[in-house]
């Protein structure tokens, strides 16, 4: 792979030319995406907070789309799902899951969209070295906000939130960054044959 390539994203990589229409193509696309990953959901004991794969479809789409296009895809899933499309975990909906337990998460993964994405229009996603430090960073996001609305919706202890809002998800994340590490540069090499 050359790491001159010229297009900064896989989504301008792919997309030889891009329409208002092909964009809404790929948010809804997205969307889709990020509601079918959300629905792999396993509970955690003790926890109001499950392990999903929203942050691995995340990961995947802000580093494919950019910035802008996955922080608009991000948000929209978000706004569907607060008025009543089922697209949160286990099918949730409305307004109350933002504002609930799960809240700190959702916005963490609205803006992980945007430094994943940013960070791939700088090629970041392009080689092993840089995608993985760029996969962490969006994970820190989501995780920092994720914690700190956590511990203020439940007004419990830091020690409980980090036991139930970090400590349960840390081998899964690894392997969700892991998977994104990985498939983003082999995408890229995929598509530099091309």
């Amino acid at each position: 792979m050359s790491s001159n390539y010229s297009a900064a994203t896989l989504r301008r990589a792919l997309l030889s030319r891009e329409t208002v229409a092909t964009q809404f193509t790929l948010i809804v696309g997205g969307v889709f995406f990020l509601a079918a990953m959300a629905q792999i959901s396993l509970p955690i004991p003790g926890s109001p907070v499950p392990v999903t794969g929203q942050t691995l479809a995340t990961l995947l789409l802000g580093s494919a789309y950019g910035a802008t296009l996955g922080i608009t895809t991000f948000a929209s899933y978000l706004a569907l799902g607060a008025v009543g499309a089922p697209f949160f975990a286990q099918g949730a909906h409305g307004y109350h899951v933002i504002s609930g337990a799960t809240g700190g998460y959702l916005v963490g993964m609205l803006v992980a969209s945007a430094i994943t994405g940013a960070l791939a229009g700088r090629k970041w996603d392009q080689r092993i070295r840089t995608v993985i430090p760029t996969m962490i960073l969006g994970n820190a996001a989501t995780f920092a906000f994720g914690l700190f609305w956590l511990h203020h919706v439940t007004q419990q202890s830091w020690s409980w939130t980090i036991s139930k809002g970090l400590t349960p998800f840390l081998l899964g994340e690894f392997l969700k960054m892991a998977i994104a590490s990985t498939a983003m540069p082999t995408l890229w090499r995929f598509v530099s044959r091309r």
